[in-house]
């Protein structure tokens, strides 16, 4: 067991290097087609589940990694660990390369690198008893001798995670044992490699509330006690502030804030992280706390926004953010779909016809009027809905609405991608602080 370390905050390595350093790291899952593309051999598409991070974890810290559902925290967890091939980028542990080893070389690093899984009741074979379970990893490595050895080390463990006394579990089944239990057993499998990263992937989310505290106040004492740095996935940030040193927003493959969490909870820069906090659900019914949430959903990792991924959701949208002919189609529709039945929406549907056109994400559109309609009845529909609702973010984007001779061109002022740039304490993707121009 490693020796206590001090409470003032994560300890540095002598060379002051990261623990963990990820660079211009991408993850992309090909996408299948048709049986006729598969006998091709064509691939449909690619889905960017890690889309070009960066970012450090430093020794004995706990990053949290929080974003919503498939915006690629667990890919980007499971990238680190090596069970999981990134396309391209760097990934530095403890000062060595580690993307691109082969499987044979990762054997010596399992035992520095373990990971906790979101569900408990799945982590554990229900046909081993704890003892072989949690003492699996000493044999597969060969760190003991013989059975009595790893006996008495599965014991120990099973005791610094709270099962105690560790000798009365371990003839039980994983049936045997309540959720939390389970996921006692789950940690102590984890650490009896003694690792130096954890990748603690939900691990309290399919727990019982009573429970959930319990489970990481014991993971804080086991860092305190084994040296261990955590990387903390989760979508929820409320658990993110009790248990995370910093907090890095993950969105569409994306990091789009990073920084210390008291900063990130005091004054949260990215308007997708404001959204993450005004989320969290408010205890006391006294006080009414306003949501503003984002509008629609995330978007598909598949086609991702032009710009900020972020944008189509975003009230404070504007010019740079990367408006698209997706956006227009969504604007229309949803138009219609709230207005659905009422006196008009056909007479607009039929003014601009098939709007298939605009699937394909591109800052420009070409809409060719259908037969009988002219372009300039077209431009006259989008100022009405435009006069309508001029706060509506999607008019920032626009650069020039022309009729043409039979078709409307429609222009967005070029998308940039936002880079992560620091803004006080933290680091935030957004083009709202980017810095101004050099004057010339």
């Amino acid at each position: 067991m490693r020796p206590e370390i001090s409470a003032q905050g994560p300890e540095s390595h002598p060379d002051g290097l990261p623990l963990v350093s990820v660079r211009d790291l991408r993850t992309y899952y090909s996408i299948r087609g048709t049986f006729i593309d598969r006998l091709a051999g064509r691939e449909a598409g690619i889905v960017r589940a890690v889309d070009d991070v960066s970012l450090d974890i430093r020794r004995g810290e706990v990053l949290g990694l929080v974003g919503e559902s498939g915006s690629g925290k667990t890919t980007l967890g499971r990238t680190l660990l090596g069970l999981v091939r990134p396309t391209s980028g760097s990934i530095e542990f403890d000062g060595r390369e580690i993307s691109r080893l082969p499987e044979r070389q990762w054997r010596p690093l399992r035992r520095q690198m373990q990971v906790v899984f979101q569900d408990p009741h799945a982590s554990l074979n229900p046909a081993m008893t704890i003892e072989q379970a949690v003492g699996h990893p000493l044999q597969i490595h060969g760190l003991v001798r013989d059975r009595e050895q790893m006996r008495l080390r599965v014991i120990e463990v099973l005791e610094h995670c709270g099962l105690a006394p560790g000798a009365d579990f371990l003839a039980k089944y994983p049936s045997d044992l309540s959720g939390g239990q389970k996921q006692r057993a789950v940690i102590a499998r984890a650490i009896i490699l003694n690792p130096v990263l954890l990748v603690a992937d939900e691990p309290v989310s399919m727990l019982d509330m009573s429970v959930r505290a319990k489970i990481l106040e014991l993971m804080l004492a086991l860092k305190r006690d084994l040296e261990l740095t955590y990387l903390y996935i989760t979508h929820d940030l409320a658990t993110a502030r009790f248990f995370c040193d910093r907090i890095a927003i993950m969105y569409l493959g994306k990091i789009v804030e990073v920084g210390p969490a008291d900063a990130i909870y005091a004054d949260p820069k990215h308007p997708y992280t404001q959204a993450l906090l005004r989320a969290i659900p408010e205890p006391d019914p006294e006080r009414a706390v306003p949501r503003d949430l984002p509008r629609g959903e995330v978007p598909d990792a598949a086609l991702p926004p032009l710009g900020c991924p972020f944008h189509p959701r975003c009230s404070r949208a504007f010019e740079p953010c990367g408006w698209e002919s997706r956006d227009l189609r969504e604007l229309l529709e949803s138009r219609w779909a709230r207005a659905a039945g009422a006196a008009g929406v056909e007479e607009e549907q039929a003014v601009v016809g098939d709007l298939g056109v605009l699937d394909r994400p591109t800052p420009e559109v070409r809409l060719a009027a259908p037969h009988g309609r002219s372009p300039a009845e077209i431009v006259a529909l989008l100022e009405r809905i435009r006069s309508e609702d001029p706060e509506e973010p999607f008019w920032r984007g626009i650069d020039r609405i022309t009729a043409a001779d039979t078709r409307v061109e429609l222009d967005f002022h070029m998308p940039r991608q936002p880079q992560l740039e620091r803004v006080g304490e933290v680091d935030v993707a957004c083009h709202l602080y980017d810095a101004p121009p050099a004057a010339t």
